[in-house]
């Protein structure tokens, strides 16, 4: 499966940013999020990018953050894991039929990747995607990742639009969207639990 390599040089900016927390923070991961999962995975979780403090220093998507407290919350709330989260990347923690990646591998500046990096690191997501033989599902989290996914689909994001709970088929695909689970959206109320959960939930059911 293609994947960046751990000094990936496609996107100056995410490469400068990258350098520059190694040198502020020689102890983190600080390089591209490799995937994190089951690689019999039927559902695949596609968020934004790394975090600054969460993905870009354990090295393991959605660890270390608000967003993955959330996120690894549900998932064991729903037996898509074992083990316990403890955010950290050996805490032993184990998914079960689910993958995690991101749309960006590495962490931009102010989370917020340019098109041209979206762009970039679109052959990563669409290896990840082809690497999973018992894939059904997918679950979006927020716009930019919505996109991403769509597209590494074959399809155009005109043709299916994100919101909230949204549902599309795509093929033999389902693709499910959600608010980010960042601290942002949380705090603001624009994305409770119950919100969240809903999504997954949908997603269990429609599996059968």
């Amino acid at each position: 499966m293609q994947q960046p390599t751990r000094d990936c040089p496609l996107c100056p900016r995410l490469v400068a940013y990258r350098a520059n927390n190694r040198l502020e923070n020689p102890d983190w991961y600080n390089g591209p999020a490799p995937s994190f999962g089951d690689g019999a995975a039927w559902l695949l979780i596609v968020g934004l990018a790394p975090g600054r403090t969460g993905a870009n220093r354990t090295g393991r998507p959605f660890t270390g953050d608000w967003a993955g407290d959330l996120l690894y919350q549900t998932l064991a709330r729903f037996d898509l894991s074992s083990g316990t989260y403890a955010a950290h990347a050996d805490d032993g923690l184990v998914l079960k039929g689910v993958m995690i990646a991101n749309a960006v591998q590495c962490a931009p500046p102010a989370n917020k990747p340019e098109p041209s990096e979206i762009a970039q690191c679109a052959p990563f997501l669409q290896a990840q995607i082809g690497a999973l033989p018992k894939l059904r599902s997918l679950i979006c989290l927020g716009k930019i990742s919505h996109d991403a996914t769509i597209r590494a689909l074959g399809a155009k994001p005109s043709a299916y639009k994100f919101a909230h709970g949204g549902v599309h088929q795509i093929g033999d695909t389902t693709v499910y969207d959600s608010y980010h689970c960042s601290r942002y959206n949380t705090n603001t109320g624009r994305l409770t639990t119950d919100m969240f959960e809903a999504v997954f939930a949908k997603a269990l059911a429609d599996r059968g």
